[in-house]
């Protein structure tokens, strides 16, 4: 099993630093180890944090789709995509991994449906190829589910990776195909 340890090394590295500042300011408070080892102490924090949003996906306007409601749907769900990034990557518990993986799976069917409706209103030619794809991707993920509830944290292995790859090529790819239909109709 993959586990992210990196938390774990920050304090420890953290305790370090403590316990070296400490030991420095024995040779006096004028010696400068002990003030550039209280400045890495002071930017460790924010160099984690870089480092750990690195693995969240974040909105771009190329993902644009042109219809608000979608692109608006779009953000929520790569919020909630990062939400279950998170509770899976630094292993929060079952309770908020499945509640953030359920989450996740609800709103994606709430955003097919939604999508498929303005897609059917204005008369979208390829509507059934499009279905098609949101349902093999919604079984895939209610696959990852069933495994889930036998294996728990350990069969999430690859479904962050899985999800963030297929969100963005479809919204860049597949989505991306209906943006002029929705024009045409006056509805982007």
């Amino acid at each position: 099993m993959k586990k992210n340890y990196s938390a774990w090394i920050l304090a420890a590295v953290m305790a370090l630093l403590v316990v070296a500042i400490g030991l420095s300011f024995l040779f006096g408070t004028d010696n400068p180890v002990s003030w550039i080892l209280i400045a890495v102490l002071l930017i460790m924090p924010f160099l984690y944090r870089r480092f750990a949003a690195q693995d969240q996906l974040t909105w771009k306007e190329e993902y644009s789709v042109g219809v608000k409601v979608l692109d608006d749907d779009h953000k929520q769900l790569i919020d909630l995509l990062n939400k279950f990034h998170t509770a899976y990557q630094y292993h929060t518990g079952g309770e908020f991994e499945q509640k953030a993986l359920q989450e996740l799976v609800d709103y994606t069917k709430y955003h097919f449906q939604r999508e498929e409706g303005l897609m059917a209103e204005i008369g979208y030619p390829d509507l059934d190829a499009h279905k098609a794809q949101h349902r093999a991707m919604i079984a895939e993920v209610e696959q990852f589910m069933l495994e889930y509830q036998q294996k728990g944290h350990e069969a999430l292995l690859g479904v962050a990776d899985y999800l963030n790859g297929w969100l963005i090529h479809h919204i860049n790819g597949t989505d991306k195909q209906y943006t002029s239909f929705f024009q045409k109709a006056g509805k982007a």
